[in-house]
């Protein structure tokens, strides 16, 4: 059975979402998270609390992910303080869509260097620890829009591709010390952005994904939960579709 007892493991992005969900499946399993923030301090204050109230060990600290001397300190920290570096999820993400005609510069720089800039800034900063104790995980969340584009979405795509190359480059780096390193790419999910949506527009994305659903945040997760377990011990470089058979 895949157990997460005492691990130490970085969420970024953690209070929302499919980040929100990623920190709660691993503290259920016996990790000890860590978590950043961009914005919203009660809700990271209320996950802590309902974590512990369920036995689980869950720390949170706002973070900007594109600080690299903030994402180094924090880091530092989490080693000083537990000893170890079990696993990373690169998490933390932001969507500024819209067609290319319009998109502004700044637009385009911010969904890079926070989607793809602050991943780099993450990987780097563990790196050194995971090689030094011949052991780690670490999971980026990219997406399908990485793999197939979308309209409208064309620094988001490119932010999410850019994980590929930088999930499999980095793997044949690592994998001499034992450091994993794979992609998850969720499709449609059940977050707070999707559920802007309209339930026509609901409707329409459920029909274009063969299960005939939108998946829940909960079932991305679980994945992620898997490759940061001692059971995906021979899995690195891969990009792993959570989509429904959308990407077929």
């Amino acid at each position: 059975m895949m157990s997460l007892d005492g691990k130490i493991i970085i969420v970024t992005g953690g209070s929302r979402g499919i980040g929100e969900a990623i920190v709660r499946i691993l503290c259920a399993g016996g990790a000890r998270v860590y978590a950043t923030y961009n914005s919203g301090a009660d809700k990271a204050a209320g996950i802590v609390s309902e974590v512990s109230d369920a036995g689980g060990i869950v720390e949170f600290k706002q973070l900007d992910v594109t600080n690299v001397e903030d994402v180094m300190q924090f880091v530092e920290g989490v080693a000083k303080d537990a000893g170890r570096i079990d696993g990373l999820v690169n998490n933390a993400g932001i969507t500024r869509d819209g067609l290319i005609m319009r998109m502004s510069a700044k637009d385009w720089a911010d969904v890079l260097t926070t989607n793809l800039g602050g991943a780099f800034n993450f990987c780097k900063s563990v790196s050194r620890q995971m090689m030094s104790q011949r052991y780690g995980r670490i999971v980026n969340i990219g997406s399908i829009v990485g793999l197939s584009g979308n309209a409208g979405q064309v620094n988001y795509s490119a932010s999410k591709a850019g994980l590929v190359g930088l999930t499999k480059s980095l793997a044949k780096e690592l994998a001499s010390r034992n450091v994993l390193v794979n992609c998850v790419a969720p499709g449609y999910v059940e977050t707070d952005m999707t559920g802007k949506l309209n339930e026509e527009q609901k409707q329409t994305y459920s029909h274009s994904i063969p299960l005939k659903r939108i998946a829940s945040a909960n079932e991305i997760a679980k994945v992620v939960a898997f490759l940061l377990s001692d059971d995906a011990s021979y899995i690195t470089g891969q990009v792993i579709n959570v989509d429904g058979g959308l990407a077929m």
